[in-house]
């Protein structure tokens, strides 16, 4: 076995142990990126990719990588970090006993008298502006909701507005699909900012609109004073920046604006629809640099996440709206939390209009149009996914082989319920969960028959669920 595969095979092995110890969404977000490089004596070297990634690690996973890796190397096992500072420089740091202090290297490039060339415009003479920052005063921090689907941009979001320009996560970078709350949690900074800070100037701008103040800017021979404006911002706020693709004038302006705010300390926060690495249509040098702080991804909220936020929603509008309709919407409108709060704000309008009081019948005659368009019908991938979030089980454990006692009740449930309420053959549920044999779900199925017989608190789980289910 060479050397290299040996490395990867130790550090392959103590991936397992980190994965079975953390949330699956943490091992995705701060370990797959890491990869092995060398292993001499009992000194493992793996590549993380920024100093950001080095910081969070020894802050929040020391522990947890100095106990695997002694477990793989002995008492003696130590771990070292090649962090990755731009395209072509890397730094090692040891990590055996202690965090260690990194200091940020990014190399300007420089002409022969040392003047940086990476920024072509200059601004001077720039008198204080009275700058109106764009931002909507109702997205605050505050009434962000938190779960698992955002926590990580969340606390970042804080971290940032606490100390802007001041961090390692500039840029922060917040993606994910429409309707996951990127322009509030980005508006969200601003305005926290500018509440700590009043004296810094803030901007909020989207990317289709800086390229057209871009486009007048040549028009009107006003390039200078475009990008003297945007230079002279402490903060600035670019949203849907995958707009930029194909724009090359457009991207190569930013590209200096981005570099001139980012050596002075300044704070760039930018929002899209994608990661870096799966934007197309942008140039390779502008997406190296968004990779330089944090990239922080937002995913559809699960359903105690969406019910908190339509309990948020309804308290701030002094509404006391029943339990069981808050549950009724949050398990039907399950990919947008636009259409999640726009569904309550039309239940809101029409039982104020109509002057009814609240309740579920209400709520599902004046929805059924809303939701038939949004909910999922019945369907193997919803009752797995409705019994996993009941019993607080990971998604993709139903499928696999384990034999732990709570994954394989949600398993038997999920095949009971497939059979029950959907058309799909004995032999179609078995594949669906794992690629096991119709026998498999006949047993499952005759199991949980029996335990509803005979365990009331077992018939509690399956009446739940199933009414759950029926709220489609």
């Amino acid at each position: 076995m060479s050397m290299q595969n040996t490395c990867t095979a130790v550090w392959n092995n103590s991936l397992q142990t980190i994965k079975a110890s953390i949330p699956s969404q943490s091992y995705k977000t701060w370990f797959e990126p890491i990869s092995a490089l060398k292993l001499e004596g009992n000194v493992l070297t793996v590549q993380v990719p920024s100093l950001f990634f080095y910081e969070w690690l020894e802050e929040h996973y020391v522990g947890l990588l100095r106990k695997t890796v002694k477990q793989e190397l002995g008492e003696e096992g130590r771990l070292e970090y090649n962090i990755v500072v731009d395209d072509k420089t890397s730094k090692n740091n040891s990590v055996s006993t202690k965090a260690q202090t990194v200091p940020a290297s990014t190399p300007a490039t420089t002409s022969s008298t040392g003047k940086d060339l990476r920024n072509p415009f200059v601004v001077q003479g720039v008198k204080r502006l009275n700058v109106n920052p764009q931002l909507n005063p109702n997205y605050t921090l505050e009434n962000y909701i938190e779960g698992d689907c955002n926590r990580l941009a969340r606390s970042a979001a804080f971290a940032v507005a606490a100390k802007p320009g001041g961090t390692s996560f500039n840029p922060l970078m917040i993606y994910g699909s429409v309707g996951l709350g990127k322009t509030h949690l980005a508006q969200a900074i601003g305005n926290e900012i500018k509440s700590v800070y009043p004296e810094k100037l803030v901007i909020f701008v989207s990317c289709e609109k800086f390229c057209q103040q871009f486009v007048e800017s040549l028009k009107n021979n006003t390039i200078n004073d475009f990008v003297n404006f945007y230079q002279a911002m402490d903060v600035i706020i670019m949203d849907d920046i995958h707009n930029f693709a194909g724009k090359e004038k457009t991207q190569d302006i930013f590209f200096h604006v981005f570099n001139h705010l980012h050596q002075s300390g300044k704070q760039i926060i930018i929002t899209s629809d994608k990661a870096p690495k799966d934007l197309s249509g942008l140039e390779e040098r502008l997406l190296s640099r968004f990779k330089w702080g944090l990239s922080a991804d937002l995913q559809i909220p699960d359903l105690e996440t969406r019910m908190a936020i339509l309990r948020k929603k309804t308290a701030q509008d002094g509404v006391n709206v029943p339990s069981e309709v808050v549950e009724y919407v949050a398990h039907n409108i399950d990919n947008n939390v636009r259409e999640l709060e726009g569904a309550m704000v039309s239940l809101l309008a029409q039982a104020t209009l109509t002057k009814k009081e609240i309740d579920l019948p209400l709520a599902k005659s004046l929805l059924r149009n809303f939701i038939k368009n949004t909910s999922k019908e019945i369907s193997l991938e919803y009752i797995q996914k409705v019994v996993c979030e009941y019993f607080e089980v990971p998604f993709d454990l139903v499928k696999s082989p384990t034999r732990k006692r709570e994954v394989v009740q949600a398993r038997q449930i999920s095949m009971y319920l497939s059979k029950s309420l959907t058309k799909s053959s004995l032999k179609s549920i078995g594949a669906f969960y794992g690629g096991r044999d119709h026998s498999t779900v006949i047993y499952a199925c005759q199991t949980v028959e029996d335990l509803i017989d005979s365990d009331k608190k077992f018939k509690g789980y399956v009446t739940d669920i199933q009414k759950k289910l029926s709220m489609s």
